[in-house]
């Protein structure tokens, strides 16, 4: 029988089925050097481009919500005019036509990787789309899932968003990566299509065709040839879990009673009739980069009034967070000057971009239409601003907030200082909401797309603990609230550990709130509490879960 097998669980949920894994991409043939016609050579390569980009939009246009636009913003990729200009000096360079591409492709994927943070992410989605347009050049299918005609455990070394968007529920019942890593786009589609999900999983390249696995999504786990006694006691537990989420309703409360907010992340207005018929108490993170980014002028205060009102009035009566703008460095803005930075990712980001005369005049217009907007709906209108790093950085844009209106003015805990000095931070703001995908990459200095660091990326690291820990205890010493919104907030058992480090509210993916308060409503308080002091003593984010799995 083969060994037990333990990944990063990233989307709750067992499933039990034989695996098919997703065919590897062939070979490209060898570099026969350089073309005969360059010129033709690079308009086989546009109409190849076209066509993969076409190829995401009809994909795009098939799905909705999240699936929707990530592959929106895939189709953008291949119809970047700099991506052929690159092919072409390739082309000039001596390069086939088939490696010229390839060239082109690596070249921005060296760039992203070098960025750091959010645009390091979206590196891997380059591999993906190279695939897809070298299999149009040379004629061959583009890159599928597999169809073996009936259910099955879908087994990859990665999947990309297109791969992952495509599908089927009915017939793909778990998820095994070796790749990937807890905020990667398999994950994220991955538990908004409610489907187990296991990742950086390197010994499921064991996993033969056929093979039947159990999967865990929520512990990690997967097991070949499992005893059948076995495969029975967590698929039945999974039954009541399924029956528990079906009955679960309300306001988030442990088994005694401690009430804790549950509420939903929300990244674009696509999303937002769904994010709105979820049963939540409101927004935690209502994240506002759709208004700036992949465009080539700011949006006007009317644009932006225009659209926060719409999530005003989907959410009237609830609460709605509003991160202001995070952009910058990684996430640059095509109408300001960012400079040049030798490290992106410690960069001009977030609330740092308003120390300039650019950064700040957008705070202030954004401010202005969040305050505009809030004044003509009921929804109960809270601000945070990203990166903050300093109890000074909090305090000024408190202050700035109140000077337009906005009573409730909160901060980011994602920057390591921010969280060492919460006490410090909370005397000059409302809130803090705890951003534990960048607080965990920072205190554990490992990219959050290296796959080979995603272990230190798991949100169960104690040290990230500990400091969630310490902002939460700030927070009630000063008798003000303190949030997660990170994905840390979606995972059903880790979620009882924050309430138990002190957390008032979780914010997560719509999808995952009926499961995070069906497993609240089973703990007590004290529970959660002896649940996060296991956590806490634990020496890895491994050792963490089995302790609290064995609490």
């Amino acid at each position: 029988m083969t060994a037990e097998m333990t990944g990063i669980g990233v989307s709750p949920g067992a499933a039990y089925a034989p695996v098919a894994r997703l065919a590897p991409v062939p070979a490209p043939p060898a570099d026969t050097g350089p073309e005969p016609d360059p010129a033709a050579a690079l308009a086989r390569a546009k109409t190849a481009l076209e066509a993969v980009a076409a190829d995401l939009d009809d994909r795009a246009e098939a799905a909705s919500g999240t699936t929707a636009d990530i592959l929106d913003a895939q189709s953008m990729m291949p119809r970047d005019p700099a991506l052929a200009d690159q092919i072409e000096k390739a082309l000039a360079g001596g390069r086939s036509t088939p490696h010229a591409v390839i060239e082109a492709y690596g070249f921005f994927r060296s760039a992203l990787e070098a960025a750091g943070g959010y645009l390091a992410e979206r590196a891997a989605d380059l591999d993906d789309l190279r695939d897809r347009t070298i299999a149009v050049l040379l004629g061959r299918p583009m890159p599928g899932l597999p169809d073996p005609g009936h259910p099955f455990v879908l087994v990859a070394k990665d999947l990309a968003p297109a791969d992952t968007a495509a599908l089927d529920p009915a017939k793909v019942v778990a998820i095994v990566t070796e790749q990937g890593g807890p905020t990667s786009h398999t994950a994220i589609l991955a538990k908004s299509m409610g489907l187990p999900a296991v990742v950086a999983c390197p010994a499921a390249a064991a996993l033969a065709d056929g093979t039947e696995v159990l999967v865990d999504g929520g512990t990690g786990l997967i097991v070949p040839d499992p005893e059948p006694g076995r495969v029975r006691r967590v698929l039945d537990a999974e039954a009541r879990r399924n029956a528990a989420l079906e009955a679960s309703r309300g306001p988030g409360r442990t088994a005694d009673g401690y009430a804790v907010q549950l509420l939903v992340n929300l990244g674009s207005q696509a999303d937002l009739a769904a994010a709105a018929a979820v049963d939540s108490e409101g927004v935690g993170l209502f994240r506002t980069e759709f208004l700036f980014l992949d465009r080539e002028t700011a949006p006007t205060v009317d644009e932006q009034v225009e659209a926060y009102g719409q999530v005003f009035a989907a959410f009237s009566g609830r609460k709605v967070v509003v991160r202001t703008l995070d952009a910058g460095a990684d996430k640059p803005l095509a109408f300001v000057d960012h400079g040049d930075e030798p490290n992106p990712a410690l960069g001009v980001r977030g609330i740092r971009l308003a120390r300039t005369d650019a950064g700040s005049s957008l705070l202030d217009d954004q401010l202005t239409a969040i305050a505009a907007a809030a004044a003509k709906h009921s929804a109960e209108v809270w601000v945070m601003a990203p990166m903050v790093a300093t109890p000074g950085e909090a305090a000024a844009f408190a202050d700035r907030c109140r000077a337009r209106g906005l009573p409730t003015a909160g901060t980011m805990i994602e920057v390591p200082a921010a969280a060492l000095r919460a006490s410090r931070v909370l005397d000059g703001c409302d809130f803090a909401s705890l951003g534990t995908n960048d607080l965990g990459q920072y205190t554990l200095a490992a990219d959050r797309m290296n796959g080979a660091l995603a272990e230190l990326l798991d949100p169960w690291q104690p040290a990230l603990l500990d400091l969630v820990s310490l902002a939460a205890e700030a927070g009630r010493e000063a008798e003000k609230p303190v949030g997660v919104c990170g994905e840390a907030a979606s995972d059903p058992l880790l979620a009882c550990v924050l309430v138990g480090l002190g957390v008032t509210s979780l914010s997560m993916a719509p999808g995952a709130v009926a499961a995070v308060r069906a497993e609240l409503s089973t703990r007590t308080l004290a529970d959660c509490a002896g649940m996060a002091a296991r956590a806490l003593h634990s020496d890895d984010a491994a050792e963490a879960r089995r302790a609290v799995a064995a609490y």
